[in-house]
Protein backbone atom coordinates (compact mmCIF):
# COMPACT_ATOMS: atom_id res chain seq x y z
CA UNK A 1 0.00 0.00 0.00
CA UNK A 2 1.42 3.34 -0.68
CA UNK A 3 1.21 6.24 1.33
CA UNK A 4 1.65 9.93 0.37
CA UNK A 5 4.39 12.11 1.56
CA UNK A 6 3.76 13.70 4.23
CA UNK A 7 2.05 10.90 5.98
CA UNK A 8 5.23 8.81 5.53
CA UNK A 9 7.53 11.65 6.73
CA UNK A 10 4.63 11.67 10.02
CA UNK A 11 5.78 7.80 10.24
CA UNK A 12 9.61 8.97 10.12
CA UNK A 13 9.34 12.19 12.71
CA UNK A 14 7.89 9.43 15.31
CA UNK A 15 10.65 7.16 15.09
CA UNK A 16 13.12 10.29 15.74
CA UNK A 17 14.14 10.92 11.85
CA UNK A 18 14.74 14.71 11.55
CA UNK A 19 12.87 15.70 8.53
CA UNK A 20 11.59 18.57 6.48
CA UNK A 21 9.03 20.17 8.26
CA UNK A 22 5.72 20.95 6.71
CA UNK A 23 1.65 20.75 6.86
CA UNK A 24 -0.49 19.15 4.08
CA UNK A 25 -3.13 21.89 2.33
CA UNK A 26 -6.11 21.32 0.39
CA UNK A 27 -6.77 24.66 -0.41
CA UNK A 28 -5.01 28.14 -1.63
CA UNK A 29 -5.99 29.42 1.98
CA UNK A 30 -4.52 26.48 4.06
CA UNK A 31 -1.70 26.41 1.88
CA UNK A 32 -1.20 30.61 2.77
CA UNK A 33 -2.25 29.74 6.67
CA UNK A 34 0.53 26.76 6.93
CA UNK A 35 3.41 28.96 5.44
CA UNK A 36 2.63 31.62 8.07
CA UNK A 37 2.67 28.97 10.66
CA UNK A 38 5.99 27.72 9.05
CA UNK A 39 7.55 31.30 8.93
CA UNK A 40 6.57 31.70 13.07
CA UNK A 41 8.25 28.10 14.13
CA UNK A 42 10.67 27.66 11.74
CA UNK A 43 11.66 31.13 10.48
CA UNK A 44 10.98 30.02 6.53
CA UNK A 45 11.05 32.98 3.99
CA UNK A 46 10.83 30.85 0.99
CA UNK A 47 8.44 27.53 1.14
CA UNK A 48 8.31 24.55 -1.08
CA UNK A 49 4.92 23.41 -2.47
CA UNK A 50 4.84 19.68 -3.53
CA UNK A 51 1.96 18.06 -5.11
CA UNK A 52 0.95 14.91 -3.26
CA UNK A 53 0.07 11.71 -5.53
CA UNK A 54 1.62 8.63 -5.31
CA UNK A 55 4.43 8.72 -7.74
CA UNK A 56 7.52 10.23 -8.58
CA UNK A 57 9.03 12.56 -10.78
CA UNK A 58 6.89 15.00 -9.66
CA UNK A 59 9.33 17.72 -9.76
CA UNK A 60 10.28 17.47 -13.46
CA UNK A 61 6.14 17.53 -14.10
CA UNK A 62 5.62 20.68 -12.36
CA UNK A 63 4.40 19.43 -9.02
CA UNK A 64 6.81 20.85 -7.34
CA UNK A 65 7.53 24.67 -6.96
CA UNK A 66 9.70 27.10 -4.77
CA UNK A 67 7.41 29.77 -3.30
CA UNK A 68 9.31 33.24 -2.17
CA UNK A 69 6.93 34.41 0.11
CA UNK A 70 3.53 33.70 2.47
CA UNK A 71 1.29 35.40 -0.98
CA UNK A 72 3.69 33.78 -3.33
CA UNK A 73 2.75 29.94 -1.69
CA UNK A 74 -1.09 30.55 -1.93
CA UNK A 75 -0.95 31.38 -5.59
CA UNK A 76 1.08 28.74 -6.33
CA UNK A 77 -0.73 25.94 -4.25
CA UNK A 78 -3.73 27.46 -6.48
CA UNK A 79 -1.63 26.35 -9.63
CA UNK A 80 -0.41 22.76 -8.19
CA UNK A 81 -4.36 22.00 -6.70
CA UNK A 82 -6.75 20.26 -9.39
CA UNK A 83 -4.22 19.67 -12.25
CA UNK A 84 -3.74 16.75 -13.83
CA UNK A 85 0.22 15.54 -13.23
CA UNK A 86 1.34 13.13 -15.67
CA UNK A 87 5.03 11.66 -14.43
CA UNK A 88 7.09 8.75 -15.64
CA UNK A 89 5.15 6.72 -12.71
CA UNK A 90 1.18 7.88 -13.52
CA UNK A 91 1.52 6.75 -17.00
CA UNK A 92 -0.35 9.35 -19.90
CA UNK A 93 -3.55 9.63 -17.87
CA UNK A 94 -1.50 11.40 -15.19
CA UNK A 95 -3.11 11.97 -11.40
CA UNK A 96 -5.24 14.74 -10.22
CA UNK A 97 -3.23 16.30 -7.42
CA UNK A 98 -5.60 17.00 -4.29
CA UNK A 99 -3.19 17.76 -1.88
CA UNK A 100 -0.78 19.95 -1.51
CA UNK A 101 2.67 19.85 1.26
CA UNK A 102 3.83 23.09 2.33
CA UNK A 103 7.18 22.59 3.31
CA UNK A 104 9.97 25.06 4.84
CA UNK A 105 13.26 26.04 2.83
CA UNK A 106 16.08 23.57 4.29
CA UNK A 107 18.43 25.06 1.51
CA UNK A 108 19.19 28.21 3.76
CA UNK A 109 23.37 29.43 3.03
CA UNK A 110 25.60 28.42 6.25
CA UNK A 111 28.87 27.44 7.35
CA UNK A 112 29.28 24.25 5.18
CA UNK A 113 28.31 22.96 1.89
CA UNK A 114 24.56 21.65 1.09
CA UNK A 115 24.89 17.61 0.00
CA UNK A 116 22.71 15.35 -1.51
CA UNK A 117 22.39 11.94 -0.94
CA UNK A 118 19.95 8.80 -2.08
CA UNK A 119 19.15 6.44 0.44
CA UNK A 120 16.66 3.27 0.16
CA UNK A 121 15.98 0.52 2.54
CA UNK A 122 13.90 -2.34 1.12
CA UNK A 123 14.49 -6.69 0.76
CA UNK A 124 16.90 -8.31 -1.18
CA UNK A 125 14.79 -11.33 -1.97
CA UNK A 126 18.23 -12.91 -3.87
CA UNK A 127 19.07 -13.22 -0.36
CA UNK A 128 16.20 -12.99 2.16
CA UNK A 129 17.86 -9.72 3.95
CA UNK A 130 16.75 -6.16 4.35
CA UNK A 131 19.29 -3.80 2.34
CA UNK A 132 20.25 -0.31 2.33
CA UNK A 133 21.12 0.71 -1.09
CA UNK A 134 22.55 4.45 -1.16
CA UNK A 135 24.13 7.05 -3.02
CA UNK A 136 26.06 10.15 -3.19
CA UNK A 137 24.29 11.21 -6.10
CA UNK A 138 20.74 12.59 -4.74
CA UNK A 139 18.19 14.70 -6.09
CA UNK A 140 18.17 12.81 -9.04
CA UNK A 141 16.66 9.42 -10.82
CA UNK A 142 18.29 6.85 -9.47
CA UNK A 143 17.54 4.85 -12.44
CA UNK A 144 19.49 7.20 -14.34
CA UNK A 145 22.84 7.22 -11.56
CA UNK A 146 22.33 3.21 -12.17
CA UNK A 147 22.41 3.22 -15.67
CA UNK A 148 25.68 5.96 -16.33
CA UNK A 149 27.50 5.43 -12.90
CA UNK A 150 26.67 1.81 -11.38
CA UNK A 151 29.80 2.45 -9.44
CA UNK A 152 28.11 5.05 -7.13
CA UNK A 153 25.65 2.94 -5.98
CA UNK A 154 26.46 1.23 -2.61
CA UNK A 155 24.42 -1.63 -0.68
CA UNK A 156 24.46 -3.08 2.75
CA UNK A 157 23.00 -6.09 3.67
CA UNK A 158 20.93 -6.14 6.95
CA UNK A 159 20.98 -9.62 8.55
CA UNK A 160 17.51 -10.68 10.09
CA UNK A 161 17.12 -10.73 13.55
CA UNK A 162 19.60 -8.46 14.06
CA UNK A 163 19.00 -5.47 12.42
CA UNK A 164 21.40 -2.43 11.27
CA UNK A 165 24.96 -2.89 13.88
CA UNK A 166 27.03 0.49 14.59
CA UNK A 167 29.45 -1.07 12.24
CA UNK A 168 27.19 -0.93 9.54
CA UNK A 169 25.74 2.62 9.39
CA UNK A 170 29.74 4.09 10.24
CA UNK A 171 30.33 2.30 6.93
CA UNK A 172 27.30 3.54 5.24
CA UNK A 173 28.44 7.27 6.57
CA UNK A 174 31.96 6.40 5.70
CA UNK A 175 31.00 5.95 1.72
CA UNK A 176 28.94 8.99 1.35
CA UNK A 177 31.89 10.98 2.75
CA UNK A 178 30.63 12.41 6.02
CA UNK A 179 32.82 13.81 8.59
CA UNK A 180 31.98 15.42 12.20
CA UNK A 181 28.70 16.48 13.22
CA UNK A 182 27.36 15.55 9.99
CA UNK A 183 28.65 11.49 10.40
CA UNK A 184 27.34 11.19 13.91
CA UNK A 185 23.62 12.49 12.88
CA UNK A 186 24.21 10.42 9.85
CA UNK A 187 24.40 7.22 12.19
CA UNK A 188 21.36 8.60 14.19
CA UNK A 189 19.34 9.18 11.01
CA UNK A 190 20.17 5.28 9.96
CA UNK A 191 19.00 3.85 12.99
CA UNK A 192 15.66 5.91 12.55
CA UNK A 193 15.14 4.69 8.94
CA UNK A 194 15.88 1.56 9.78
CA UNK A 195 13.47 1.23 12.75
CA UNK A 196 10.72 2.75 11.11
CA UNK A 197 11.20 0.66 7.73
CA UNK A 198 10.54 -2.88 10.34
CA UNK A 199 7.99 -0.94 12.57
CA UNK A 200 5.98 -0.04 9.62
CA UNK A 201 6.00 -3.31 7.95
CA UNK A 202 7.20 -1.57 4.83
CA UNK A 203 8.37 -2.71 1.57
CA UNK A 204 10.06 0.26 0.35
CA UNK A 205 11.81 3.42 2.35
CA UNK A 206 13.43 5.44 -0.16
CA UNK A 207 14.19 9.31 0.68
CA UNK A 208 15.50 11.37 -2.19
CA UNK A 209 16.96 13.43 -1.45
CA UNK A 210 18.46 12.47 1.98
CA UNK A 211 19.75 16.53 2.88
CA UNK A 212 22.94 17.35 4.61
CA UNK A 213 22.35 21.33 5.52
CA UNK A 214 24.90 23.89 6.06
CA UNK A 215 24.68 23.53 9.54
CA UNK A 216 25.40 19.75 9.02
CA UNK A 217 22.05 18.11 10.19
CA UNK A 218 20.97 15.23 8.09
CA UNK A 219 17.24 16.08 7.29
CA UNK A 220 14.98 13.45 5.21
CA UNK A 221 13.47 16.00 2.28
CA UNK A 222 11.02 13.23 0.51
CA UNK A 223 9.60 9.94 1.82
CA UNK A 224 8.59 7.84 -0.28
CA UNK A 225 6.78 4.61 1.75
CA UNK A 226 4.99 1.26 0.60
CA UNK A 227 4.04 -1.26 3.10
CA UNK A 228 3.40 -4.28 2.87
CA UNK A 229 -0.82 -5.24 2.07
CA UNK A 230 -0.13 -8.41 3.81
CA UNK A 231 0.97 -7.25 7.15
CA UNK A 232 -2.09 -4.31 7.15
CA UNK A 233 -3.91 -6.60 9.69
CA UNK A 234 -2.08 -6.06 12.69
CA UNK A 235 -1.19 -2.39 11.36
CA UNK A 236 -4.97 -0.71 11.46
CA UNK A 237 -3.50 2.98 12.50
CA UNK A 238 -1.53 2.47 8.94
CA UNK A 239 -3.78 0.40 7.32
CA UNK A 240 -6.10 4.04 7.68
CA UNK A 241 -3.35 5.95 5.83
CA UNK A 242 -4.86 4.56 2.65
CA UNK A 243 -5.77 7.36 -0.09
CA UNK A 244 -8.44 5.12 -2.46
CA UNK A 245 -8.81 8.48 -4.19
CA UNK A 246 -5.30 7.75 -5.78
CA UNK A 247 -6.21 4.21 -7.08
CA UNK A 248 -8.03 2.58 -10.03
CA UNK A 249 -12.27 2.80 -8.67
CA UNK A 250 -12.21 -0.67 -10.04
CA UNK A 251 -9.12 -1.81 -7.71
CA UNK A 252 -10.29 -0.33 -5.18
CA UNK A 253 -13.96 -2.42 -5.86
CA UNK A 254 -12.47 -5.29 -6.63
CA UNK A 255 -10.74 -5.51 -3.01
CA UNK A 256 -14.16 -4.76 -1.21
CA UNK A 257 -15.05 -7.82 -2.43
CA UNK A 258 -11.80 -10.18 -1.36
CA UNK A 259 -11.25 -10.05 -5.44
CA UNK A 260 -7.58 -10.43 -7.11
CA UNK A 261 -7.53 -8.52 -10.30
CA UNK A 262 -5.93 -6.52 -12.60
CA UNK A 263 -6.61 -5.17 -15.37
CA UNK A 264 -5.35 -6.13 -18.69
CA UNK A 265 -5.44 -4.93 -22.40
CA UNK A 266 -7.47 -7.93 -23.72
CA UNK A 267 -10.62 -8.79 -25.06
CA UNK A 268 -12.12 -11.65 -23.16
CA UNK A 269 -13.07 -11.56 -19.50
CA UNK A 270 -11.23 -14.42 -17.02
CA UNK A 271 -12.94 -15.33 -13.77
CA UNK A 272 -11.01 -18.50 -12.24
CA UNK A 273 -10.04 -19.36 -8.79
CA UNK A 274 -6.49 -19.98 -7.99
CA UNK A 275 -3.54 -18.16 -9.24
CA UNK A 276 -2.26 -21.20 -11.09
CA UNK A 277 -5.15 -21.36 -13.03
CA UNK A 278 -5.70 -18.27 -13.69
CA UNK A 279 -2.72 -18.50 -15.33
CA UNK A 280 -3.45 -21.55 -17.40
CA UNK A 281 -6.24 -19.99 -18.20
CA UNK A 282 -5.08 -16.92 -19.69
CA UNK A 283 -2.22 -18.87 -21.89
CA UNK A 284 -5.35 -20.83 -23.37
CA UNK A 285 -7.35 -17.81 -23.95
CA UNK A 286 -4.11 -16.43 -26.10
CA UNK A 287 -3.56 -20.42 -27.70
CA UNK A 288 -6.87 -20.16 -29.43
CA UNK A 289 -6.90 -16.61 -30.69
CA UNK A 290 -7.75 -14.66 -28.17
CA UNK A 291 -6.16 -12.18 -25.10
CA UNK A 292 -7.20 -11.82 -21.94
CA UNK A 293 -8.70 -8.85 -20.36
CA UNK A 294 -8.16 -9.14 -16.63
CA UNK A 295 -6.39 -11.26 -14.28
CA UNK A 296 -9.75 -12.40 -11.84
CA UNK A 297 -9.59 -14.46 -8.82
CA UNK A 298 -11.91 -15.22 -6.59
CA UNK A 299 -10.36 -17.54 -4.26
CA UNK A 300 -11.24 -20.47 -2.20
CA UNK A 301 -14.05 -18.71 -0.51
CA UNK A 302 -15.92 -17.56 -3.48
CA UNK A 303 -19.67 -17.24 -3.39
CA UNK A 304 -22.88 -15.80 -5.47
CA UNK A 305 -22.37 -12.36 -4.58
CA UNK A 306 -18.08 -12.28 -5.47
CA UNK A 307 -18.93 -13.83 -8.48
CA UNK A 308 -21.50 -11.25 -8.71
CA UNK A 309 -19.25 -8.68 -7.86
CA UNK A 310 -16.54 -10.18 -10.23
CA UNK A 311 -18.94 -9.82 -13.57
CA UNK A 312 -19.97 -6.69 -12.85
CA UNK A 313 -16.10 -5.53 -12.47
CA UNK A 314 -15.41 -7.65 -15.69
CA UNK A 315 -18.25 -6.15 -17.67
CA UNK A 316 -16.94 -2.52 -17.14
CA UNK A 317 -14.39 -3.02 -19.66
CA UNK A 318 -16.23 -2.38 -23.25
CA UNK A 319 -13.14 -4.01 -25.05
CA UNK A 320 -14.45 -6.98 -23.60
CA UNK A 321 -16.36 -9.33 -26.50
CA UNK A 322 -16.63 -12.79 -24.13
CA UNK A 323 -16.27 -13.82 -20.33
CA UNK A 324 -14.98 -16.97 -19.69
CA UNK A 325 -15.38 -18.80 -16.18
CA UNK A 326 -13.06 -21.58 -15.15
CA UNK A 327 -13.71 -22.97 -11.81
CA UNK A 328 -12.18 -25.90 -10.59
CA UNK A 329 -13.93 -26.77 -6.86
CA UNK A 330 -11.57 -27.97 -4.24
CA UNK A 331 -12.30 -25.21 -1.56
CA UNK A 332 -14.83 -23.48 -3.14
CA UNK A 333 -18.00 -25.14 -4.77
CA UNK A 334 -19.17 -25.08 -8.22
CA UNK A 335 -22.72 -25.23 -7.26
CA UNK A 336 -22.03 -21.71 -5.44
CA UNK A 337 -20.39 -19.96 -8.38
CA UNK A 338 -22.88 -21.28 -10.48
CA UNK A 339 -25.97 -19.91 -8.45
CA UNK A 340 -23.58 -16.93 -8.86
CA UNK A 341 -23.54 -16.59 -12.31
CA UNK A 342 -27.55 -17.46 -12.72
CA UNK A 343 -28.43 -14.03 -9.79
CA UNK A 344 -25.66 -11.77 -11.69
CA UNK A 345 -27.77 -12.34 -14.74
CA UNK A 346 -30.83 -11.47 -12.72
CA UNK A 347 -29.27 -8.67 -11.20
CA UNK A 348 -27.42 -7.05 -14.36
CA UNK A 349 -29.99 -7.69 -16.75
CA UNK A 350 -28.80 -8.59 -20.43
CA UNK A 351 -25.34 -9.20 -20.88
CA UNK A 352 -24.51 -8.58 -24.72
CA UNK A 353 -21.62 -10.66 -24.32
CA UNK A 354 -21.22 -14.47 -24.82
CA UNK A 355 -20.30 -16.40 -21.67
CA UNK A 356 -18.12 -20.00 -21.10
CA UNK A 357 -18.64 -21.50 -18.11
CA UNK A 358 -16.02 -24.51 -17.53
CA UNK A 359 -16.69 -25.64 -13.60
CA UNK A 360 -15.38 -29.35 -12.64
CA UNK A 361 -15.10 -30.65 -8.85
CA UNK A 362 -16.93 -30.38 -5.82
CA UNK A 363 -20.40 -30.01 -6.61
CA UNK A 364 -19.94 -30.02 -10.46
CA UNK A 365 -22.81 -32.03 -11.11
CA UNK A 366 -25.26 -29.83 -9.12
CA UNK A 367 -24.01 -26.68 -10.90
CA UNK A 368 -24.22 -28.05 -14.10
CA UNK A 369 -27.80 -28.60 -12.97
CA UNK A 370 -28.20 -25.15 -11.80
CA UNK A 371 -26.95 -23.15 -15.12
CA UNK A 372 -29.31 -26.11 -17.63
CA UNK A 373 -32.29 -25.16 -15.56
CA UNK A 374 -31.72 -21.16 -15.61
CA UNK A 375 -32.72 -21.21 -19.21
CA UNK A 376 -29.33 -18.90 -19.36
CA UNK A 377 -27.91 -18.54 -22.58
CA UNK A 378 -23.97 -19.37 -21.74
CA UNK A 379 -21.62 -22.14 -23.32
CA UNK A 380 -20.81 -24.97 -21.31
CA UNK A 381 -17.25 -26.96 -21.30
CA UNK A 382 -16.01 -29.59 -19.98
CA UNK A 383 -12.11 -29.34 -20.71
CA UNK A 384 -9.75 -26.80 -21.13
CA UNK A 385 -9.63 -27.94 -24.96
CA UNK A 386 -13.37 -27.37 -24.97
CA UNK A 387 -12.91 -24.26 -23.76
CA UNK A 388 -10.42 -22.49 -26.16
CA UNK A 389 -12.33 -24.18 -28.87
CA UNK A 390 -15.66 -22.11 -27.90
CA UNK A 391 -13.15 -18.90 -26.80
CA UNK A 392 -12.41 -19.16 -30.95
CA UNK A 393 -15.62 -19.83 -31.39
CA UNK A 394 -17.37 -16.76 -29.97
CA UNK A 395 -14.68 -14.58 -30.90
CA UNK A 396 -14.96 -15.36 -34.94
Amino acid sequence: MNIHEFQGKALLKSYNVDIQEGFVAETPDQAIMVAKQLKEKFGSEYFVIKAQIHAGGRGKAGGVKLAKSVEDAGKIASQILGMQLVTPQTGPEGKKVNKVLIAQDVYYKGEYQIEEFYISLLLNRNTGRNIFMYSTEGGMSIEEVAEKTPELIYTEDIAPGIGLQPFQARNIAFKLKLTGTAFKNMLKFLSGLYETFIACDAQLLEINPVLKTSDNRILAVDCKLVLDDNALFRQPELAGMRDTNEEDPIDVEAGSYNLNFVKLDGNVGCMVNGAGLAMATMDIIKLSGGSPANFLDVGGGANPKTVEAGFRIILKDPAVKAILINIFGGIVRCDRVATGVVEAYKSIGEIKVPVIVRLQGTNAGEAKTIIDNSGLEVFSATTFREAAELVTKVLS
